[in-house]
């Protein structure tokens, strides 16, 4: 692997703030509990000491998107049908639902099957920001739509496609 930085996920850290504690560089503000990518040397010191595994090294430069069997791709697609059906009818019995209770859990079991199908997807190799598909899609926009073109240029021009 190349080099990678420290990155938090927010919704599962605990605030042990061990890591603050096992920095070497410091990269981590004892106020915020951000992590400052420039001073970030990937050495993985926080990922360890963290108790709620919280802290993932991420690679700073993405490898290409992998090739995929048609078949694989195939499978995936019907999968992801199946994931859009279940949401249309997760959201109809939503909107049908009076209890509290029943609603609570209908919206828990709709973002479930959202993150599954956002995983799909991005299996599939449509969402990784360095991917073909990406690209095209972006471009697809800025082409179609009058509407956020300086945004999708700088993503474009900041975004390095790599396959």
């Amino acid at each position: 692997m190349g080099k990678v930085y420290a990155h938090r996920d927010l919704k599962i850290c605990t605030k042990d703030c061990l890591c603050l504690f096992v920095c070497p560089t410091g990269a981590i503000n004892n106020e915020t509990g951000q992590k400052n990518q420039k001073k970030c040397i990937g050495c993985g010191a926080c990922a360890a000491a963290c108790p709620a595994h919280a802290i993932s090294l991420i690679p700073v430069k993405m490898p290409p998107q992998q090739s995929k069997n048609s078949k694989v791709i195939e499978a995936l697609q019907k999968i992801v049908k199946n994931k859009i059906e279940e949401l249309w009818q997760i959201q109809y019995l939503l909107n049908k639902s009076s209890s509290a209770d029943e609603k609570k859990f209908l919206k828990a079991l709709y973002h479930s099957n959202k993150v599954v199908l956002e995983d799909i997807m991005r299996e599939k190799g449509y969402m990784l920001p360095e991917s073909k598909n990406t690209q095209i899609f972006l471009q697809d926009i800025l082409k179609n739509s009058a509407e956020n073109k300086d945004i999708i240029e700088k993503l474009l021009a900041l975004i390095e496609p790599n396959e």
